[in-house]
């Protein structure tokens, strides 16, 4: 009946429910295993391995494949894991075309329905007039970290340690439960967005809160606190003035300080 239908958007686990079931679970694991409930609860690497590979060969492979009608199956599996190597940086069409070898406009179908199925999703830029010439290009991320640390290759925890992409990674992961935050209280994903003008300064999230307030977030997958890290915040906050609501640092180091005006939180306690 009209009126009597709610949409729940059901992500993968969130870095709060995994910790109240795994108080224990490593940086790494978190990122390697993501959010899937079945794969934490697999007995083994071997078990874990093995329903990673179920759900991309039975899911993405073959129904999402199907839904766009893939006849190069070849090119599909190139395609996504280019995906997984481009995860946190901006998703240039054009560029994956070319190595993939098939046409632009089919490069945006196959992630339009990657998008509508839950495998990954764009982070839009912040486009505003504050004076600065900004990227219109969104960056890409996945749903799930497990998923994309499966088609990169990662299969341990001493892998991920040491992995060039362990930081966009991280910054998935966080970014991923800053959306779950968001959704279960009912706002829509779009009200988050990212930074970054032409001369590359560049903010990782930017949260618009009305009346067009905004919470600014660095996100850093370094155990050891710098104030470097307060560079692009305060690189930010003239530019947005009397906007800006919060500037904050989340990582994974120990000391915190969580107060409005460049905070520190470490990222299990983002939402706490």
């Amino acid at each position: 009946m009209a009126g009597r239908t709610a949409v729940y958007s059901l992500l993968p686990l969130s870095t709060g429910e995994i910790m109240s079931r795994q108080p224990e679970a490593t940086t790494s694991k978190m990122l390697l295993y993501g959010g899937f409930p079945a794969v934490w609860m697999a007995d083994g690497e071997a078990a874990r391995q093995q329903l990673m590979a179920g759900y991309y060969t039975t899911y993405i492979e073959r129904d999402v494949r199907t839904l766009i009608n893939v006849k190069d199956l070849q090119a599909f599996q190139m395609f996504i894991r280019l995906c997984a190597s481009r995860v946190g940086q901006e998703f240039n069409a054009s560029a994956v075309s070319n190595e993939v070898g098939v046409a632009v406009n089919t490069i945006r179908s196959w992630l339009s329905i990657l998008a509508a199925s839950y495998v990954v999703y764009l982070l839009h830029p912040y486009y505003t007039n504050i004076g600065k010439r900004l990227t219109k290009t969104p960056k890409l991320y996945f749903y799930d970290t497990g998923m994309a640390a499966f088609l990169l290759g990662i299969t341990t925890e001493q892998q991920m340690d040491v992995h060039p992409l362990r930081g966009p990674l991280f910054e998935n992961m966080v970014i991923n439960d800053m959306m779950k935050s968001a959704l279960n209280r009912g706002d829509n994903m779009q009200q988050l967005f990212f930074y970054r003008d032409k001369s590359q300064r560049e903010v990782d999230v930017l949260r618009i809160l009305p009346p067009n307030l905004v919470e600014a977030y660095e996100i850093k997958s370094a155990q050891t606190w710098n104030s470097d890290f307060f560079a692009n915040l305060n690189y930010l906050r003239p530019l947005l003035k009397e906007r800006m609501l919060k500037t904050m640092v989340i990582y994974d180091g120990q000391q915190e300080n969580p107060q409005t005006d460049n905070g520190i939180v470490n990222f299990r306690h983002l939402q706490s």
